[in-house]
């Protein structure tokens, strides 16, 4: 009887463990060259990424598919700095537990921005955090 009580508690224990909620750190699988002008962020969706130009911040969500129905669409085509100051790795996206939003972070001067990707257009958008 003691066997059986005592394998419950460690099944029901390991079964709590795996069953809580817990927000996992986002990661990123990326170049480690920085003096590239474009990178590519994964997203949580198996299909999505988004396309950065390390220079200016503009940045477009790529869709990849095996049926025909790959696209790319702008999610912010403003520069976020004039032309003088573009510098490859200048931008740098970093993930949150969102699935739909980043961070952007201008590396030189420390302004964010966050950024969220949709499938829709009208709920892409990037806004500055002050």
């Amino acid at each position: 009887m003691k066997k059986i009580l005592f394998a419950s508690i460690i099944c029901f224990t390991t079964i709590s463990v795996f069953a809580q909620s817990t927000s996992d750190i986002p990661s990123q699988n990326i170049s480690t060259d920085s003096n590239v002008e474009y990178r590519l962020f994964s997203t949580k969706n198996l299909y999505t990424f988004i396309k950065l130009n390390t220079k200016n911040g503009q940045m477009w969500q790529v869709q990849w598919s095996t049926k025909g129905n790959e696209s790319e669409a702008p999610l912010s085509l403003t520069k976020r700095v004039i032309k003088d100051d573009e510098k490859n790795g200048r931008f740098f996206l970093y993930p949150t537990t969102n699935i739909y939003n980043f961070i952007l972070l201008d590396q030189i001067d420390g302004r964010v921005w966050q950024v969220q990707w949709s499938a829709e257009a009208k709920d892409r958008i990037v806004l500055p955090i002050n």
